[in-house]
């Protein structure tokens, strides 16, 4: 553990892993500045991320059990709405959060002392399908490296929280949507980004997808969740030339005010 976070006190982060050998790279130079500690629940990774994780000094790692057998969307959705309240008293912040996900502000650590000094608890970030042309090399720093992206609503997640002032988070299936619960206080203006760095090249999230549809649920399946890992790579080529259509430089400094129009948390702020 470092010492005192000049976030104004420890950030936990839990997300769950599985054969993310590939990507662990860019998501440990990320968050290791303002990460204190990582709660990783692995599925079953057979890649070679065990050992990556095992030799993080700041990682914890658990075996994720799928409370729901026939279902893997289920199991992480109750997964995502309550391991992170073991948290209670001991971390200041958690982000939940997922490993092709970054979290980015400036300068982050002081904006999160800032926030709890005025008593934000609950902190949406506005989604990005950030977009690449090919799978970077792995010491690139995404987040100054890879920044074109698609404002994409369904990626505005509350991924950042004071464990001890909300007591249910009551997220949907991939936290696209939250209804928390306690004493939620948003910010008075969005800053903080989510930067989805899944499409890395139409031959990585073609591969990377048809390895997720294996670790479907039946129950899933039948349901029709996931549809997209199905995709073969032609799909991914006209879908990643739709995006670049609407994508930006996601600092550009119109980010925040004219993009992101759908935003769930607005429409509930507490005020006062």
């Amino acid at each position: 553990m470092r010492g005192k976070n000049p976030a104004s006190g420890p950030v936990w982060l839990y997300a769950l892993t599985w054969n993310e050998r590939r990507v662990l790279p860019f998501f440990f130079r990320h968050y290791d500045p303002w990460v204190d500690r990582y709660i990783l629940y692995d599925d079953g990774s057979s890649d070679g991320t065990l050992d990556i994780l095992a030799s993080h000094p700041r990682v914890t790692v658990r075996r994720f059990d799928r409370a729901v057998p026939n279902s893997f969307v289920e199991s992480h959705r109750l997964w995502q709405n309550h391991e992170w309240k073991e948290a209670r008293g001991q971390a200041a912040w958690i982000v939940l959060t997922a490993i092709d996900e970054h979290l980015w502000h400036p300068t982050m650590p002081a904006y999160l002392a800032d926030q709890a000094r005025q008593g934000v608890t609950a902190i949406p970030a506005l989604g990005f399908n950030m977009i690449a042309d090919g799978f970077p090399s792995s010491d690139t720093n995404l987040a100054e490296t890879l920044r074109i992206g698609m404002p994409h609503h369904e990626m505005n997640k509350l991924s950042l929280f004071n464990p001890n002032a909300l007591t249910e988070t009551n997220f949907s299936p991939g936290r696209h949507y939250a209804k928390p619960e306690g004493d939620v206080r948003y910010p008075e203006a969005d800053e903080v980004f989510l930067l989805h760095y899944k499409y890395l090249g139409t031959d990585y999230v073609a591969g990377r997808n048809a390895e997720l549809r294996t670790g479907l649920g039946k129950h899933d399946i039948q349901a029709g969740l996931g549809e997209q890992y199905a995709w073969g790579k032609g799909v991914w080529d006209d879908a990643l030339a739709e995006m670049k259509k609407h994508a930006i430089d996601y600092r550009d400094p119109s980010v925040g005010f004219t993009t992101h129009i759908d935003r769930w948390w607005r429409d509930r702020r507490p005020r006062g």
